[in-house]
């Protein structure tokens, strides 16, 4: 069975500081890996406390550099490398968190680097195989429109699942056709309908982004001060009800199961 685990459902600067919602990303388990995508600040902690061991981990994916995606990246690759006494596990990430800008400031140290088997610089269009101690995954690299260099989002391919990852982006022409296929699709959604903010999505887009995808489930998350206060749930229903498919807000430990219809 592949399950996810939502760390931490919160997005935008002053949701990051204040910890409405926490910050840590989510887990994807599955017979063939186990793998934490963004994980913000907040990641371990989180982990342990919805019961999420970090030393079961088998890869960690940072789609982009900012920090509320990868504060926690060294900690998951000490978990990861078993307290960094084991060369093992896979590392996914943007080049600019892997090599860094102009002034090389990376987000994942050389360090850190060091203490995995393999590390990935993400390629937007590449789709690549991954093979772990317990099976393995594939990657399709998707392209995100978003204010730092390299973000991306993806489509896993894992014991038959097929999960997409909107990361951090603006909806952006044929963006949904790229998405299709997918069980399910979990969509970074900032803000609410009518609220627009360069490089993410509002609810509204999200709608279009699902009506044209078609996942058997969507799922919103990474959500900001103003969709809050909005009420994710209402702002789910409208998705659902103008897209035709069955979306949620993800809450932080809500878990995503067996039958597209399990979570709780």
């Amino acid at each position: 069975m592949t399950e996810i685990i939502f760390i931490g459902t919160g997005g935008g600067r002053i949701n990051l500081l204040k910890q409405f919602r926490g910050t840590g990303g989510f887990r994807i388990n599955s017979k063939g890996a186990n793998v934490h995508v963004d994980p913000g600040p907040g990641a371990l902690i989180g982990s342990l406390r919805f019961k999420q061991d970090p030393l079961k981990l088998d890869a960690l994916i940072v789609t982009h550099a900012h920090i509320d995606h990868c504060n926690d990246a060294g900690l998951i690759i000490e978990a990861i490398s078993r307290h960094t006494l084991k060369k093992r596990g896979i590392v996914i990430a943007s080049r600019y968190a892997l090599e860094g800008g102009e002034k090389g400031d990376r987000t994942i140290t050389i360090y850190h680097q060091g203490k995995v088997a393999e590390v990935y610089a993400a390629k937007i269009g590449e789709r690549k195989k991954f093979k772990t101690e317990r099976g393995w995954f594939e990657i399709e690299i998707i392209e995100a429109k978003h204010d730092i260099e390299d973000a991306f989002g993806f489509k896993l391919f894992i014991d038959g699942t097929t999960i997409g990852y909107t990361g951090d982006t603006e909806y952006y022409r044929g963006m949904d056709q790229k998405y299709r296929g997918c069980d399910y699709l979990i969509a970074n959604c900032l803000k609410p309908q009518h609220d627009e903010y360069p490089g993410h999505m509002t609810s509204n887009d999200v709608a279009v982004l699902m009506k044209g995808a078609k996942p058997k489930m969507g799922i919103m998350t990474h959500m900001g001060m103003s969709l809050l206060r909005a009420g994710p749930k209402k702002e789910a229903a409208m998705i659902s009800k103008k897209s035709g498919i069955d979306v949620v807000a993800a809450y932080d430990g809500m878990k995503v199961g067996e039958g597209l219809e399990k979570y709780m």
